[in-house]
């Protein structure tokens, strides 16, 4: 009963869930593309049988890549299909794998589309990242006997709240999950709470700790920062969002009255927001370089206006700020930085990382400010002691080295489910 009228209220919401799509389209051309994907209808040739592993967007893409890349080696009997939900997602995951993989947008979770897919892909089993349990594609693939295996799965207590205002659908979903590893043992407990039962969960830690950097993105942040050796401080602050973009630009216009040649890279957390920002920076009277024009001399600002190229400039730079935190937004991964041994700062939002921030905060690898005058007064603190950037940031290098390995543990969770 509670699974029909989940359906139903899906399929009244799904003119509003395409005028979204066509709205965002405005901004990005590709939200309008790839609908027939979304309805679970496809043009392209399909390789059935495959490990279908689902990353909901950037984010997820980048932290699962390493494992992903390691599964295959593992598991090479299988092949893998990788969906995910965004056009950014999408070009993530060509960057990084090419044509050694199959690619698709995840259908939206009406009943007929999820059926589409399952009729047309026929997936051996079903690995999905963090906490996208959407309800028509567990359920369905449940009565199919398709295992589904949830990884690096979290669950805050706000989302526990949510959950539970639906128990009979919870307790339905966790019983279609076939394993979930989860980053600690706190994030298992609130899973059981909404009816997963002890065989269904293990403890692995968080994948995102176990951060491999190739020796090609060590030469580009390289050459990066010697190119801008005519900088004194520079600070990258990024998956930054609407709302935060003001405080992030009125925050460098304060370091910089009290420190000369600074430069802050600025990388929204979306391209659709790459305009926005500079049409900011333009009302600020604040000049910019725009890194795509390469045209850098010694402007205050540069917009990192590409995506897949933040590990490049967080190499390059004394500090980041995390985006999403100094909103209502929940914070973003802090990790990239911190393997570059470079210290963080974040907004008292970031409750979507709160296995990782505590750490980080306790070797004061990790400081937190609440708008633009603490995050300059951050900032001049490193700016003008260097060498307490750098002691922090080595903290906040061991904090990651400490905490890796989860990768390891996860391949060996799913070698029974896996292993043909």
């Amino acid at each position: 009963m509670v699974r029909a009228a989940y359906s139903l209220f899906l399929y009244v919401l799904s003119p509003f869930i395409f005028l979204q799509l066509w709205l965002r389209g405005l901004k990005a051309s590709a939200y309008r593309k790839r609908w027939d994907e979304r309805l679970g209808f496809y043009r392209m040739p399909v390789q059935t049988d495959n490990l279908v592993i689902h990353c909901a967007s950037v984010g997820e893409i980048m932290a699962a890549g390493p494992l992903i890349k390691q599964l295959m080696a593992k598991f090479s009997e299988h092949r893998v299909t990788i969906t995910c939900n965004t056009p950014t997602g999408s070009e993530q995951i060509a960057k990084i794998f090419g044509n050694s993989v199959q690619h698709i947008y995840l259908p939206l979770d009406f009943h007929g589309s999820v059926k589409r897919f399952l009729n047309k892909w026929r997936p051996a089993a079903i690995i999905i990242l963090e906490t996208e349990l959407w309800p028509n594609l567990l359920l369905q693939s449940k009565q199919r006997q398709i295992p589904v295996l949830v990884l690096n799965a979290r669950l805050s207590e706000k989302s526990l709240k949510g959950y539970q205002l639906f128990g009979s659908l919870s307790r339905s979903l966790m019983h279609s999950i076939t394993m979930l590893a989860g980053h600690n043992q706190e994030d298992v407990e609130r899973f059981k709470l909404l009816g997963l039962q002890d065989a269904q969960s293990t403890v692995v830690g968080s994948i995102k700790f176990d951060i491999q950097l190739s020796q090609q993105v060590r030469d580009n942040a390289k050459q990066l920062k010697q190119a801008l050796n005519g900088y004194k401080f520079v600070w990258v602050a990024g998956s930054t969002h609407p709302g935060e973009h003001e405080q992030i630009i009125a925050a460098h216009r304060l370091l910089c009255s009290k420190y000369a040649k600074s430069l802050l890279i600025i990388a929204p957390r979306h391209p659709e927001q790459f305009d926005n920002v500079a049409d900011l920076l333009d009302d600020e009277n604040m000049a910019f370089a725009r890194w795509s024009a390469r045209d850098l001399v010694d402007q205050p600002v540069l917009l990192a206006n590409t995506m897949g190229e933040m590990l490049t400039f967080l190499g390059a730079a004394h500090c980041a700020f995390i985006g999403g935190s100094l909103i209502d937004r929940g914070g973003h991964n802090p990790l990239e930085a911190a393997a570059l041994a470079i210290p963080v700062i974040t907004g008292p939002s970031y409750y979507n990382f709160k296995h990782i921030f505590p750490p980080l905060i306790a070797k004061n690898a990790c400081n937190e400010v609440d708008g633009p005058s603490a995050l300059c007064e951050q900032l001049a603190v490193y700016a003008g002691s260097p060498e307490q950037a750098k002691l922090r940031g080595e903290e906040a290098l061991k904090i990651v080295q400490k905490n890796c390995g989860a990768i390891e543990k996860t391949l060996n969770m799913l070698a029974p489910y896996l292993s043909k």
